[in-house]
């Protein structure tokens, strides 16, 4: 149960600035789609593909920190969840 807890943890945890980023876009472009009545789809995809492989690349040096260090601690301890 506590590896899967932490998995989840790491999961949320690298995901979490590509989501935050992609939402902040998604409604700062929501907004100025309303004050302008403007209603075009690839307005809101475009930005937030850009904003979130921008983040990606910025992020991506401490993303592989934090899953290399979970994939070391879990084969550290694999003895104790192999049985």
């Amino acid at each position: 149960m506590a590896v899967a807890t932490e998995a989840i943890r790491v999961l949320l945890l690298v995901a979490a600035p590509m989501l935050i980023a992609g939402l902040v876009v998604g409604v700062l472009i929501s907004i100025f789609q309303t004050a302008t009545s403007i209603q075009d789809q690839t307005l809101t995809f475009i930005p937030k593909i850009i904003t979130v492989l921008i983040v990606l690349l910025i992020a991506l040096p401490w993303m592989m920190q934090i899953m290399t260090d979970f994939t070391a601690r879990l084969f550290s301890q694999l003895h104790l969840y192999v049985r």
